[in-house]
């Protein structure tokens, strides 16, 4: 998707233009390059414009000029709001990105350049590839608008399961000059590429324009060897894609629901009239159907569905050739009474047993959005699947795809324009042919985490679904996946083991650029799916999935709804600067209310500097804070009278005073008690002593051992970690932090692990205790903090009301050495408001004293 200059500058010579785009399974990365000089004697304005697909994010934007390069910085909307709007009142234009067609939104930017100098400008972005009718589309747009010196579009694409077909071709080439686009596929690997010389780029012998102006396409499918699909697994992360072949398809129970309203008359409704006439025509015949028109009435063609046999199809075609307009625009009651229709005939069993119902609908209006959401509330239609035409360009479209989501299906706009009929007929080929229904993705659940969504409605023939997560370790063995779902006749089922992928014998030579792909294409899938479902979930959804949407895009640095690039540049010759914004300006406002509710806790953390985190159930989100004392301190941690457990640690300080003055504190020591059941535990970075039946036992961290008793059992693994399960009650994992022997400042540290906290009794209290049975609070007000990457917020909780920034904290039961980041909300003041009383009130007078 490309486009150099928004028009031809006198005295600009642009003098390169490249496309390098890199696939890998359908993770597109492409980069966007050009070169121009300013051939002027005075400084002048230099546009960069490029066309770049809707669903791509903008990972990054650069602009050399004079040597120095200017780097983007992905922040927050409103972070970046101040410097926005300085640029426009500076008279400098802003990078932005808009929508300008049906596939692809335009990214502009311009910058002034001196006489007699040049700039580079590099833009890159990413895109997850949508299989569309059983073929991958890459779309690049190219109007340089003059002939260029070095002109280049080089595509690579690496797909493990094997390239089934390729074609790629420019609109505007010629037969004669065919032979400038340059493929060669081999089974895993496509390299495709066009650079024509200055001369080739001419559009006819003696002139100085260029023919290069439209689409380069490039579209190809993989091979589907196994009915589990293709799974993926680099960088600790795994890809999971599935469109099995040969299966046959399901009948489906289709209402189209056509306006014929005022501002339908001419054009659209006569292309409505040809699509629909084309769609009846290549109907199946196992389907059932009805037509319900629309305008201020609603008048169905028929009361009940309708087998599409060839004497029904024939009828209701010539019930479409008399589509007329009149009325205004009813859409609430032909959607309300289409469901009833549905509803009616499934109950009554005119319809088969197993086949999909959905309502297709084609508006060009302004419908009440407010009343249709309540009346179509997800639920109310059952399973329904609702597809919703928008057709022109004054329709509401975004609440037709709100619309649409939240009932089980999908919207798509219609433009105006010679082909609409083709769009329409284009959008019921998508569809009409399902696969499969309810569709369940399984995976081993100590195998993964933090999985995009595994649950679908619905695979249409020619789609694909994909599923990405994180793994929890690299033992593939026994990594099984499984795939439900509702077949024509039968259930389908279908299970395998997965393989990992020999990156290096696959691709010997470019195993490289497989490093993180796995990682980025999941981060994608899941901003995705977020901000999805922040425009069409519930009301706490939508707020929660907005603050993880924006946390997730600063942390991957996506250019998405929720964030802005921003740009340092040279605004004049004497150097000062002003900013330039790379935009999403086509999508909704951030919600400014964020819901969290919490009945039971997962894992309770505590480790570092000392870092207390409290995990959320779903493990998405977390509260964490810091307790800061003197060394020596002993704080208690855990506390249940009813049990009779308790749990002390004790902090230690840095060696010495470090240059910068501050001094680290660390847990070093805990003392475990379980009274009922006799056992008394010490756990320091030098040894541990378990105190049972007047006996002691001590053992030594740079040993392994396993411990079974009546009462309790104790695994350590040498150097790493001791995990203390307690009979019928909680258990407690050890991390050993190791420090260099010989470091000047640090000492060994311990981090300190709950799990199972629901075996504890409704009285447990402490530092972490006390969140042992859930919390309720509520953050809203989301705003830019201090640091670009960790916006602010308001915390309601226990009455109080808490200025909380989104940050990280480690997790290291995985990687004892590096961590795992976790998402979780800051609160300040050694968690003061959150926790009860102050921090203070903690404090214990030994390691296995309560006071």
């Amino acid at each position: 998707a490309f486009v150099l200059l928004k028009k031809k500058v006198d005295n600009v010579e642009v003098y390169s233009v490249t496309v390098d785009c890199t696939v890998r399974s359908r993770f597109a990365h492409t980069v966007m390059t050009s070169k121009a000089l300013n051939k002027a004697k005075t400084s002048q304005e230099i546009f960069f414009e490029v066309q770049l697909p809707k669903t791509a994010f903008i990972s990054n934007f650069s602009m050399e000029i004079e040597g120095q390069v200017y780097v983007g910085e992905v922040k927050g909307k409103e972070k970046a709001k101040k410097q926005y709007e300085k640029a426009v009142s500076s008279g400098q234009t802003a990078g932005l990105v808009k929508a300008s067609g049906r596939k692809m939104e335009k990214f502009s930017v311009s910058v002034n350049i001196a006489a007699g100098k040049n700039v580079t400008f590099a833009l890159t972005y990413e895109e997850l590839l949508q299989r569309t009718l059983g073929q991958y589309e890459i779309l690049i747009q190219i109007k340089p608008k003059q002939r260029v010196q070095k002109f280049q579009i080089v595509t690579n694409i690496y797909e493990p399961q094997g390239i089934s077909f390729l074609d790629a071709h420019a609109t505007f080439l010629t037969n004669d000059l065919l032979p400038l686009v340059e493929k060669t596929v081999t089974d895993k690997k496509a390299h495709i590429s066009f650079s024509p010389t200055m001369e080739q780029q001419r559009s006819c012998p003696d002139c100085d324009g260029t023919f290069i102006d439209g689409d380069f396409v490039i579209k190809y499918d993989v091979n589907r060897p196994t009915s589990i699909g293709d799974i993926q697994m680099a960088n600790g992360y795994f890809v999971h894609f599935f469109a099995p072949p040969h299966l046959p398809r399901v009948p489906k129970n289709v209402v189209f629901v056509i306006d014929r309203s005022g501002s339908m008359s001419g054009r659209k409704i006569q292309q409505t009239r040809e699509a629909m006439l084309a769609i009846l025509k290549d109907i199946h015949e196992e389907d059932h159907f009805a037509i319900v028109l629309f305008d201020s009435q609603v008048d169905p063609w028929r009361s009940t569905l309708s087998k599409a046999t060839e004497e029904n199809v024939n009828e209701a075609m010539a019930f479409i050739r008399q589509l007329n307009i009149r009325g205004s625009t009813n859409f609430n009651d032909a959607l309300l009474d289409s469901v009833k229709m549905l509803f009616s005939d499934r109950k009554e069993q005119r319809i088969p047993e197993r086949s999909i119902d959905m309502i297709i609908a084609l508006t060009d209006g302004m419908p009440d959005s407010g009343e249709i959401l309540e009346n179509m509330h997800p639920g109310r239609g059952g399973n329904i699947s609702l597809f919703c035409l928008g057709f022109g360009n004054d329709v509401a479209y975004t609440f037709l795809e709100t619309l649409s989501k939240q009932n089980k299906g999908s919207a798509r706009k219609i433009y105006e324009g010679s082909d609409a009929t083709l769009q329409l007929q284009g959008f019921y080929e998508e569809v009409s042919s399902p696969l499969l229904l309810e569709v369940d993705l399984r995976y081993p659940d100590e195998a993964v985490d933090f999985l995009t969504t595994n649950h679908f409605n619905q695979l249409f023939n020619g789609s694909e679904i994909v599923v990405a997560g994180k793994l929890e370790d690299n033992d593939l063995d026994n990594f099984m996946v499984e795939v439900f779902g509702q077949g024509f006749e039968d259930d389908f089922k279908v299970q395998g083991q997965a393989r990992a992928v020999d990156w290096d014998v696959m691709y010997p030579d470019e195993e490289y650029i497989f490093g993180d792909f796995t990682e980025r294409l999941w981060a994608y899938l899941t901003i995705q799916q977020l901000l999805e479902k922040s425009k069409s979930g519930t009301t706490g959804e939508k707020e929660n999935a907005t603050a993880k949407a924006l946390e997730m895009s600063l942390r991957y640095s996506f250019v998405t709804p929720l964030t802005s690039m921003v740009v340092t540049k040279p605004e004049t010759e004497d150097g000062t600067e002003s900013p330039l914004i790379a935009d999403k300006l086509t999508e909704g406002k951030r919600a400014s209310h964020l819901t969290y509710s919490m009945c039971e806790t997962k894992p309770n953390i505590l480790d570092g500097d000392p870092h207390f985190m409290i995990e959320l159930p779903d493990r998405e989100d977390a509260l964490c804070f810091n307790i800061n004392d003197k060394p020596g301190t002993i704080f208690n941690l855990v506390r249940d009278l009813k049990q009779g457990i308790l749990v002390n640690g004790e902090i230690i300080g840095d060696k010495m005073i470090p240059p910068d003055g501050k001094i680290n504190t660390y847990f070093w020591r805990f003392g475990i008690i379980h009274k009922t059941l006799g056992v008394r535990l010490i756990v320091s970075t030098q040894d541990v002593s378990l105190f049972q039946d007047g006996q002691l036992v001590k053992l030594q961290w740079s040993d392994s051992a396993s411990l079974k008793g009546s009462n309790v059992d104790i695994l350590l693994t040498k150097d790493r970690s001791l995990t203390v399960t307690l009979k019928d009650s909680v258990k407690f994992v050890i991390l050993l932090h190791k420090v260099w022997e010989k470091h000047p400042y640090h000492r060994n540290y311990l981090g300190f692990y709950t799990l199972d906290t629901h075996l504890l009794s409704s009285s447990v209290h402490g530092l972490l205790g006390q969140f042992y049975h859930g919390i309720n609070y509520e953050v809203s007000d989301l705003r830019p903090g201090e640091v670009t990457e960790k916006p602010d917020a308001t915390m309601f909780v226990k009455g109080r009301e808490l200025n909380v920034t989104r940050g990280w904290q480690r997790d290291f039961r995985r990687d004892v050495k590096k961590g795992d980041n976790v998402p979780c909300w800051f609160v300040h003041n050694n968690g003061t408001g959150l926790i009860d009383g102050e921090a203070s009130d903690y404090i214990v007078s030994g390691l296995f004293k309560t006071v």
